[in-house]
């Protein structure tokens, strides 16, 4: 008996470097994360132990004498950080900002810092990435200055929880969770068992204090949250921070979210002097003309709840070369290679597939949703044709490869937006619902609907270039 417990106890386990995971036996492949040749024998395997019943720490209550006023959110000052969080900040939540690099994660929430600081909640910015004095620096800039914010410079958990017992702040930033690390732990910074251990610590000091907490945290190459997924579970919420470096819009999606919904989007401008909040951001989507002009056709995207008026813009040229370009920016590929074909067959406008053809949106703005094919089909035609859509015209709806234009989601939010910024003529799928006052809204069942809404040339103009047919 005693030689088998012994055989028992010195059995090897082994581990995935990656995740953690543990099993008894060796594996190619971890379970668990999915990768290949990371999983390492690690030492003996742990001896079984029960866990006996003991003392609770509060009684157990029904449900409807629980306090829920502890829960109540408190504003950070920032209304469409607030949007996104479903109303402020929760005492105690535990919030992770994750983002690719310089998309201004570190200027947002130092502005957020700095506006949620006052005398009754001190503020606490904790930065592992640079100096104090760089951090000084974007606040001047920003003007996130404050006598309650306080700023501190460290890498070591141990410390970071020391000034939590010096400052007692309300909120607590930290820059990033990444970057800290533990020295009770092996492992670099960053590591999957450090960057457990350090969000482990900081959530269960934000639930025993009642203190916000706000992580950043880096992304990898393929865009998704750096570390092991225990983190997003652990956190009570998870914010995407998202945008072109090369553009002013930044969007804070809502991934995930305890205390509120997760399809609101924040949007904000990012300039010299710091971020702002756009409580109308359709204005970076538009170009402002006098005149039609031809190759582009307005669209209302909803990002959440919110719809966004978009601009998309077609041009095609002749080709020099045996295989035509095919470039987009802002848009899938896929989608608008789906929308060329359906022209060519089924709206029967030739010589597309002859010609190179770029396609973009205005601003900067990603549109993936089906609901913009039929505004990126008249865009093509519209090019193709070299004739411009009616002024003030957008058109909603998904197309199908058979030609058909199907119903979306939110058709009345998307034209009581479009109303509200002025424009008075759609187009849309059958079924519409309520229209806006003093709108004209053209039902259109298939793209030989939706080509009508191109004028015809006259005669003087001489023949079309495309080969067009209706």
């Amino acid at each position: 008996m005693a030689a088998r417990t012994k055989s028992t106890k010195d059995r090897p386990s082994y581990r995935c470097t990656e995740c953690g995971w543990t099993t008894a036996k060796w594996l190619g492949r971890c379970p668990e994360c999915q990768a290949w040749g990371t999983v390492e024998e690690f030492g003996g395997a742990p001896a079984v132990r029960t866990t006996a019943a003991g003392r609770v720490s509060t009684a157990a209550l029904p449900i409807g004498q629980v306090d829920s006023r502890q829960a109540t959110a408190r504003s950070t000052r920032v209304p469409e950080l607030d949007r996104v969080l479903g109303g402020g900040l929760v005492p105690g939540a535990v919030v992770l900002l994750a983002g690719e690099p310089g998309v201004g994660k570190s200027t947002l929430l130092l502005d957020v810092a700095a506006k949620a600081a006052s005398e009754d909640h001190r503020t606490l910015y904790v930065t592992a990435e640079e100096s104090a004095s760089q951090v000084r620096l974007r606040a001047d800039r920003i003007g996130a200055i404050d006598d309650h914010l306080f700023l501190a410079a460290e890498t070591d958990l141990s410390a970071v929880l020391g000034h939590l017992d010096a400052v007692n702040p309300s909120l607590l930033v930290l820059d990033s969770v990444q970057t800290v690390a533990s020295p009770e732990i092996d492992g670099a910074p960053g590591g999957m068992a450090q960057v457990r251990e350090v969000a482990g610590a900081l959530i269960r000091a934000s639930k025993e204090r009642g203190m916000s907490t706000l992580l950043v945290g880096h992304v990898t190459k393929d865009g998704a949250i750096a570390g092991p997924r225990l983190l997003e579970h652990l956190v009570d919420v998870v914010l995407s921070f998202e945008g072109d470096r090369h553009a002013r819009l930044r969007l804070v999606r809502g991934v995930k979210n305890r205390y509120g919904a997760t399809d609101e989007v924040g949007c904000f401008e990012l300039h010299d002097e710091g971020i702002t909040g756009l409580t109308d951001p359709s204005g970076l989507f538009l170009t402002r003309r006098d005149e039609p002009v031809p190759g582009t056709c307005l669209t209302v995207t909803l990002e959440g709840k919110r719809p966004l008026v978009a601009e998309v813009q077609a041009l095609t040229v002749d080709s020099q070369i045996p295989s035509p370009r095919r470039t987009t920016s802002g848009l899938e590929t896929s989608r608008v290679s789906m929308m060329l074909a359906v022209l060519e067959q089924r709206g029967r406008i030739s010589a597309l597939g002859k010609r190179d053809i770029y396609s973009a949106t205005v601003g900067g703005v990603k549109l993936t949703e089906p609901a913009a094919d039929l505004a990126i089909a008249l865009a093509l035609a519209s090019a193709a044709g070299d004739t411009p859509l009616p002024k003030n015209l957008v058109a909603i709806g998904e197309v199908g490869l058979a030609g058909e234009v199907r119903r979306v989601t939110g058709v009345q939010r998307r034209l009581a937006e479009a109303h509200r910024l002025g424009f008075r003529h759609a187009l849309v799928p059958r079924d519409p619902g309520r229209v806006p006052s003093g709108m004209k809204v053209t039902e259109v069942a298939d793209m030989g609907d939706a080509l009508r809404a191109l004028p015809r040339r006259s005669r003087s103009d001489g023949p079309r270039e495309d080969g067009a047919r209706r």
